[in-house]
């Protein structure tokens, strides 16, 4: 996804000074990108990442905040995932690291979702914690019915503490299950670009947001599109209908018509496109729309009457079928 790529390149490029927001996104991408493996009865930490740059700063991030040095490798694809991926592991001092990071309780249990400390930060570490959590899981498609910046999750804790998190900063996320898998998505468009804002992605929240009005400006011209040629389709078969029904009733009431009936029938006939307040102009002398509306309906009344007294087609039964649609 260019979107997503792009996202990430812009994150990956800056960095939040503050330390407490360091180690929340560290903690974050840890994670959400992997979590705690046991290798020859030691608890170890790994991470695997889709970029060899995020890979880098996780494992400078690591030296710099923990003095541990990772070990950095390549994965690669299989046909469940594919692409090569890019682990950093710590396997000396891995216990150590996942206690200070809050990956173990102090009982040596995991924790399944984030270390509450972080959750209830000051903003810039919310902001860290899905800094951190989209780098590692996140993606975001493009602005549309479908929109939605999501990030998959590795338990229904971690879920909620993440949506936790953006409530904190004002940011409406709602966890779900796709497929069995936990995740984390925000839908509403304006809730997309606060969200990209608040992790310091400014450049592709601003270009998401004129992406988004770009299309919403499209899809509105063409729903008036649509909305017009509806009308002047109806319009036209309305006027087909009224002109027929009108040369259907002059028909059957012949010379027994009266003569304002027959200029207003006349009129319609001679003007088929036009509107009643046209016809009305047409007239001589002038009349208003509702004059000569109610003197066709007069006419036609008067028809339909006689037709029904004498057993003849109505002027219903003039109109194509086209037009009744």
């Amino acid at each position: 996804m260019p979107l997503t790529a792009d996202v990430k390149a812009e994150l990956i490029a800056g960095r939040d000074p503050r330390p407490s927001a360091r180690v929340a996104e560290l903690t974050a991408i840890l994670r959400f990108a992997g979590g705690l493996h046991a290798i020859a009865g030691r608890v170890a930490v790994e991470a695997e990442v889709d970029s060899e740059a995020l890979a880098r700063r996780v494992a400078r991030e690591l030296v710099d905040l923990y003095g541990v040095r990772p070990e950095l490798a390549h994965v690669q694809g299989t046909s469940g995932r594919p692409g090569t991926t890019y682990a950093v592991r710590v396997i000396e001092g891995g216990e150590t690291l996942a206690r200070q990071t809050g990956l173990l309780d102090q009982r040596r249990r995991q924790v399944r979702g984030l270390p509450n400390r972080l959750t209830t930060g000051a903003r810039h570490d919310l902001a860290a914690i899905w800094r951190g959590a989209f780098l590692a899981a996140g993606s975001l498609s493009d602005p549309g019915r479908s929109a939605a910046l999501e990030i998959a999750c590795p338990s229904g804790e971690a879920a909620m503490a993440l949506v936790g998190a953006a409530h904190r900063i004002g940011i409406a996320a709602k966890a779900r299950e796709v497929r069995g898998l936990p995740r984390v998505v925000v839908r509403e468009g304006d809730a997309i670009r606060a969200v990209l804002h608040e992790m310091g992605a400014r450049r592709a929240a601003q270009e998401w947001e004129q992406l988004r009005q770009r299309r919403e400006v499209r899809a509105g011209v063409n729903r008036l599109v649509n909305f017009d040629d509806a009308n002047l389709r109806r319009s036209a078969q309305a006027a087909v209908a009224a002109c027929a029904r009108v040369e259907r009733a002059l028909e059957i009431l012949g010379d027994t018509v009266p003569d304002h009936l027959r200029a207003a029938g006349e009129l319609r006939l001679a003007h088929r496109d036009a509107s009643l307040d046209e016809l009305g102009h047409h007239a001589d002398p002038p009349l208003t729309k509702d004059a000569v509306a109610g003197r066709i309906r007069r006419l036609l009344a008067m028809a339909d009457k006689k037709a029904e007294t004498e057993g003849l087609p109505d002027t219903e039964s003039a109109v194509p079928a086209a037009a009744k649609e």
